[in-house]
């Protein structure tokens, strides 16, 4: 397969290879696709066949390997508004366009990353996390905190000056440090577009730090109850659930299993893309309240009857978690059981009590969750099954 740099790419460590503007490379190896090809959504406006109109090209993988281009033609009405799906008229392209980055209305896809033919740089992420391993914290540079969690201080930084980053700074006592850092190296490789990407670590100091791939917008549950700008539509809501479900697919094909999935543990890209963060860290928390199924920090909310009576994790665990995932998107950042306590919620699920349907969710959403949430763990759906039924959902609300 022969492919053409979109960006020149100076390399940031000896491991990368250097790319040069519209130059031809042929791809050796397929195995690790994630690092040159496009990126689901991925599009780019441009002069049309016919002179004076335009073209939205977008990217997607639509379930196959190699994914394909659709082509839209921006369509005009007779009072000279603009519009891609009918019903969505724009005064001017630029609004049509930023409609569409959020709703994908008729399309395989929403409008997620621009591709510029113009463009002269490389994104601020090209080539990280591919291959480095031990950073160096003076190429580091430390601009503001973002908040406390679970392991202690994380904050937005610079790597090398120039790359945008998250850093989280390890407080010494709440991680078990060496087990992570050999459990690190297999997280370097688990590269998705819906995965917070780890780039590497510092361990030759203490705190030791873990610096990953930074998103504006932040965690999902904050965005969910403050950052949304206007009420979401339909679509908009299912396509968060549907990036989670696709981290999550990955992950489960990796047999990786998360743990601690919720919204908390979701991030936000600047194009309002969700990222599942933090998979796989809650083995290494040094404290029994969080470790514990009987303890105060443990996710109880988000945990099935095997986990809370058994501590028995597993990707069908990871299934539970996800419905009342998709429960706090629906209900906008609502607590989950918000009226009882820890044990009231063991007593009760344990009981099959279960979440109610929120008021943005049809019944075919809610149908989604309960599945999620059915007793016996293996008649849960897998993660792949529920990616393919939250696309097919999402083909019928457009």
């Amino acid at each position: 397969m022969t492919v053409v740099a979109e960006y020149e790419y100076t390399p940031s460590t000896p491991q990368d290879l250097e790319l040069r503007k519209d130059e031809e490379y042929i791809i050796l190896e397929m195995s690790d696709s994630n690092w040159w090809r496009n990126k689901d959504g991925g599009f780019l406006v441009r002069d049309s066949s016919k002179a004076g109109k335009y073209t939205v090209s977008v990217f997607t993988k639509g379930g196959e390997t190699a994914g394909n281009c659709r082509h839209y033609n921006i369509c005009t009405t007779q009072q000279g508004q603009f519009y891609l799906a009918e019903k969505h008229n724009f005064s001017s392209i630029p609004d049509l366009i930023n409609y569409h980055q959020h709703n994908a209305a008729g399309m395989v896809s929403r409008l997620k990353y621009i591709v510029s033919s113009r463009a002269k740089n490389a994104p601020s992420t090209a080539g990280l996390g591919y291959g480095v391993w031990e950073i160096d914290p003076h190429h580091l540079t430390f601009i503001k905190e973002l908040g406390n969690g679970q392991f202690g201080v994380v904050k937005y930084g610079k790597w090398q000056g120039q790359h945008d980053v998250a850093i989280k700074m390890i407080k010494e006592g709440s991680m078990s440090e060496d087990d992570f850092i050999e459990e690190a190296k297999v997280m370097m490789k688990l590269r998705h577009e819906n995965l917070v990407q780890l780039y590497g670590v510092c361990t030759k100091q203490r705190p030791i730090y873990i610096v990953t791939e930074f998103l504006s917008n932040g965690c999902l549950l904050n965005y969910l109850r403050e950052g949304l700008k206007q009420h979401p539509s339909p679509i908009q809501l299912l396509e968060m659930c549907k990036d989670v479900t696709e981290g999550m697919a990955y992950l489960e094909a990796q047999q990786y299993i998360h743990r601690d999935l919720a919204a908390r543990n979701c991030l936000v890209d600047t194009n309002g893309t969700i990222k599942v963060t933090d998979f796989g860290l809650s083995r290494y928390v040094l404290d029994d309240e969080y470790t514990s199924s009987a303890g105060s920090k443990f996710p109880v909310r988000w945990s099935p009857p095997e986990v809370l009576l058994y501590c028995k994790f597993s990707s069908k665990s990871d299934i539970w978690a996800y419905g009342v995932l998709m429960w706090e998107v629906y209900t906008l950042g609502r607590l989950p059981y918000e009226r009882l306590n820890n044990n009231e919620i063991v007593e009760q699920v344990s009981r099959g009590h279960r979440l109610y349907r929120p008021q943005l969710a049809n019944d075919r959403v809610y149908t989604i969750m309960t599945s999620c949430w059915l007793d016996k763990a293996d008649e849960r759906p897998t993660f792949q099954e529920l990616s393919v039924t939250v696309q097919d959902l999402l083909y019928e609300l457009q």
